[in-house]
């Protein structure tokens, strides 16, 4: 299950050990994580990392198809978290230890910053190869942070970014190894850890005013 812990300005949210799937429980462990997060008011900044393979395989489809009448009560539910991070009044750096896929990958894309391994694990939107067609505000999160021509490729072709590609593409900011990449991360958000919340806040509501609308729009 996540998890958060601080040192000094810098709060580390571990999204799990598996696959760290969006089931109900998970979501459930990530908003309560954030919500301890966003309830001070002094210095701070966010690292998001998963332990071993995975740093978020996206939607528990299982879950999902055991739970159909649930659809958009969980669709609406994995957006607002998707907003909720987009907009975080704190910098925010997610560091991908490893696959992130579909929704995961669209999780790290509302961070601010994205660091990744540069030998192994992949970045990826494999929603056409799985016939699950992006919602208006997935597509809007997407398209948000990527240039169009990258965003045609990600989110058309299933196309799996390894760490260097994703950077020369723009997907990320920086890659590294895995012993550096938690500190790594680290270190981009830390001189940025004093910056005024509510002020960053507003600034990122506005930024993404369309996203935002689009993800805060209800599914039903």
């Amino acid at each position: 299950m996540p998890s958060i812990t601080r040192d000094g300005p810098i709060w580390t949210l571990n999204l799990g050990d598996d696959e760290n799937r969006f089931g109900p429980e998970w979501l459930t462990a990530v908003e309560k994580c954030l919500d301890e997060l966003e309830s001070g008011t002094d210095a701070a900044a966010l690292v998001t990392i998963g332990s071993g393979k995975f740093y978020s395989n996206g939607l528990d489809l299982d879950w999902l198809g055991a739970h159909l009448d649930e659809y958009t009560s969980y669709v609406d539910r994995v957006h607002a978290l998707f907003a909720r991070v987009l907009t975080l009044p704190v910098p925010t750096v997610a560091a991908l230890n490893g696959h992130a896929f579909g929704a995961g990958a669209m999780l790290a894309i509302a961070h601010d910053y994205r660091v990744m391994r540069d030998d192994r694990g992949y970045l990826c939107f494999p929603e056409v190869d799985i016939h699950i067609p992006f919602t208006p505000g997935m597509s809007s999160l997407i398209t948000s942070k990527l240039t169009p021509r990258t965003a045609v490729t990600a989110m058309t072709t299933g196309h799996r970014y390894p760490g260097p590609q994703a950077l020369q593409d723009g997907l990320v900011d920086a890659v590294a190894g895995l012993d550096d990449l938690q500190a790594g991360a680290a270190d981009i958000v830390r001189p940025l850890a004093g910056k005024d919340r509510k002020t960053l806040g507003a600034i990122k509501q506005t930024m993404f005013t369309s996203a935002v609308a689009a993800l805060q729009q209800p599914m039903g």
